[in-house]
């Protein structure tokens, strides 16, 4: 007597955790569908190009490891470098940025 008894609440089992199985993956589809890269600083350039805008266009720390700064400048620079049809004042912005954070330049005026 109790062997049907418990085969029927093993089946009513299995029959709702495939049910919330099945619901748990169309919400899991349905889900939209949100970029995995950070949202980029949308402000303008300073006057004067400070460390922490240096970071945030090239995307690393302030206090970032010289090598770090490296490898981040070749990214950015590589997409927009102007031979490539980039703009000439985001190279120098570019450039600009990771002298400051390597410490060529202390920070002055732009020529632009």
């Amino acid at each position: 007597m109790a062997t049907p008894l418990i085969a029927g609440l093993a089946v009513a089992a299995a029959a709702l955790a495939g049910r919330y199985s099945i619901q748990a993956w169309n919400a899991y589809k349905a889900r939209p569908v949100v970029p995995r890269m950070r949202k980029f600083y949308e402000g303008g350039f300073q006057p004067t190009m400070t460390r922490r805008e240096a970071g945030l266009i090239l995307g690393v720390r302030e206090n970032a490891h010289p090598e770090k700064v490296k490898e981040a400048h070749k990214k950015v620079m590589v997409a927009n470098h102007p031979d490539a049809g980039g703009s000439h004042y985001l190279a120098s912005k570019i450039n600009e940025a990771k002298d400051i954070l390597l410490g060529k330049t202390k920070g002055g005026g732009s020529a632009f």
